[in-house]
């Protein structure tokens, strides 16, 4: 990962952890199951001799018990560990790719429109935003989330993203709207740098994270970024396990220079960073037929 110079406390206390339900959830759990572990060891002859009105001799009252405590303190562990790695993904990790990310493009300068799809807290928003200021851009960034019900059900809200901006002394350069990332609402050609941390997989969830429907809706947010994007504009997307069908979709549009970095793990998943430029001639070829991928029949 990049080095920063940042104080991870501050970073912590600027933006706080999006969907911090689920380490808490890995981490109670966590707690549980180490709490049952130390009880299971410190009372094993008694367990043992419990069992034993059940097992066939002690032998098999002995192997119980000792199974079940060591699947107890290795599940304790794998929670652990689940927890720690979701409460660094969501700020370490991302400010660290978000790093990574703003580097794929080579001069910030003459960006006028950069795009966030699914924002959230700002992290990347606030880092492209640092970007333009010390670039001397006159440039602005655009953060969409999804639709406000959505931004609620999450906790998130433009007025918190926007006070991280303040925070970061970017707030001039930032602006927040929420919108479905599967209809853009902007006109075509319209951004210079569109940017994506973690959040394409999720679209088309509700259909099932492995079910065409959602392919085909994550395909369409896809080719919402390519229709939005300038003929020879840049988007970098960091997403967790979908690359490889970004990467077939991408050379089905006829974008240039695609590129893949290698695995990192984030929220327990492999993810990528998946970088692409739109041609600029980006013509539309007869052959080509246009879907609406709408699943309305599906439930």
């Amino acid at each position: 990962m990049g080095k920063t110079n940042r104080d991870w406390a501050q970073i912590y206390a600027i933006y706080g952890v999006d969907d911090w339900q689920t380490p808490l959830f890995l981490l109670i759990h966590a707690i549980g199951f180490s709490i049952l572990s130390v009880v299971l060891l410190l009372y094993f002859e008694p367990i043992c001799l419990f069992l034993q009105q059940f097992l066939p001799g002690p032998g098999s009252a002995r192997f119980s018990a000792g199974f079940t405590g060591s699947v107890t303190a290795i599940s304790a562990v794998c929670l652990f560990f689940a927890a720690a790695n979701f409460f660094y993904s969501a700020v370490a990790l991302h400010y660290d790719m978000s790093q990574r990310i703003v580097s794929s493009v080579s001069d910030w300068s003459c960006v006028k429109h950069a795009l966030d799809l699914g924002c959230g807290r700002g992290i990347l928003l606030n880092a492209v935003a640092q970007q333009l200021k010390k670039s001397g851009s006159s440039g602005r960034v655009v953060g969409l989330n999804p639709t406000r019900e959505k931004m609620e059900k999450r906790g998130l809200n433009p007025t918190h993203t926007l006070r991280t901006a303040g925070l970061e002394g970017v707030q001039e350069y930032v602006t927040c709207r929420p919108g479905d990332p599967r209809t853009l609402p902007f006109s075509d050609s319209y951004f210079d740098v569109v940017v994506s941390a973690v959040f394409v997989h999720t679209v088309g969830k509700e259909f099932g994270p492995k079910s065409a429907a959602a392919a085909a809706e994550r395909m369409r947010v896809l080719g919402e970024v390519v229709r939005v994007l300038k003929p020879g504009g840049v988007a970098v997307v960091w997403d967790l396990v979908h690359a490889a069908e970004y990467v077939q979709r991408l050379n089905e549009l006829k974008m240039e220079d695609i590129r893949v970095s290698e695995r990192v793990t984030a929220f327990m998943a492999g993810s990528h960073i998946v970088s692409f430029r739109k041609p600029r001639q980006h013509l539309v070829g007869p052959g080509e037929v246009r879907l609406d991928w709408r699943f309305n029949n599906l439930c």
